[in-house]
């Protein structure tokens, strides 16, 4: 499965090791990721992929959580949703 993360905040270190380690944790690897500093908040966007059989929506409380711990907004969507929007 493909999914695309985003996470935005007040930029703080250490957020891209974190979210990668707690991916990473979560059996996810990080296919493509982009990230950036706009006037002191933190963006970032990545695609990353993942078995097939997880449950999204733990997946997708457990991020929201981990978010919170690092006082920033962190949420995961399907890739095919943004295929689908492309193929209509």
């Amino acid at each position: 499965m493909k999914a695309i993360v985003t996470v935005v905040g007040k930029d703080n270190t250490g957020i891209v090791a974190g979210v990668a380690a707690k991916l990473a944790g979560l059996g996810f690897n990080i296919d493509d990721i982009s990230q950036t500093v706009l006037d002191g908040y933190f963006t970032m966007m990545a695609v990353v992929s993942g078995d097939e059989t997880v449950d999204f929506t733990k997946i997708r409380q457990d991020l929201e959580t981990f978010g919170q711990e690092l006082n920033v907004k962190i949420n995961i969507q399907s890739a095919a949703i943004f295929d689908a929007m492309h193929n209509v």
